[in-house]
């Protein structure tokens, strides 16, 4: 006989690691929560999984006093990052779609396009978003500090900074400094 304590020959027995049990706990949770910011339910159902795999990555979790708190957060990064990509996906399908036919990249051109436009955004992860798009403005435009803060409505002065902070980030991220 069981006690309802006992998973001895149960067939629900709760997981022993932490992200099992929080998977078990609060993933119908998540995707309905995901599923509201959203307006997809296979899509949320895609970013619950996304979460509950970081939630694998992370370290000490054990310790974690609020788990719904924690992958609320670790939820909203994935939802934004699944947000950031479809926006870069929809300009490169725009711009492709506004270029001249004869013009038009191959699908292997196209592939490396997409890889380099994801490695890029990637790279530039945790800047905020002024900082992104001064960075952006001059790598990829070619804009001066000048034309950079005329175009966003900013003092050179703050250009300066904004690349300055962009560079250093790139730099930290190059040196494996400030990472876990």
């Amino acid at each position: 006989m069981t006690t309802p304590h006992s998973t001895h020959g149960s067939a629900h027995a709760a997981p022993s690691h932490p992200a099992g049990r929080w998977y078990a706990s609060h993933h119908e949770w998540l995707v309905v929560w995901l599923q509201r910011k959203m307006g997809c339910p296979h899509g949320a159902a895609d970013l619950a999984q996304d979460t509950f795999v970081r939630v694998l990555a992370a370290r000490e979790i054990e310790q974690v006093a609020e788990p719904r708190a924690f992958l609320t957060t670790l939820a909203k990064r994935v939802l934004f990052s699944h947000w950031r990509r479809r926006e870069l996906e929809q300009a490169y399908l725009q711009a492709l779609a506004e270029s001249p036919q004869a013009t038009a990249p191959s699908p292997e051109v196209m592939a490396v396009l997409h890889e380099a436009l994801q490695a890029i955004d990637q790279r530039l992860n945790g800047l905020p978003a002024k900082v992104k798009q001064a960075f952006l403005l001059h790598r990829l435009d070619g804009l001066t500090h000048v034309q950079i803060a005329c175009e966003m409505g900013i003092s050179v002065a703050s250009v300066e900074r904004y690349m300055k902070q962009a560079y250093l980030h790139c730099c930290r991220q190059d040196t494996g400094v400030g990472h876990p």
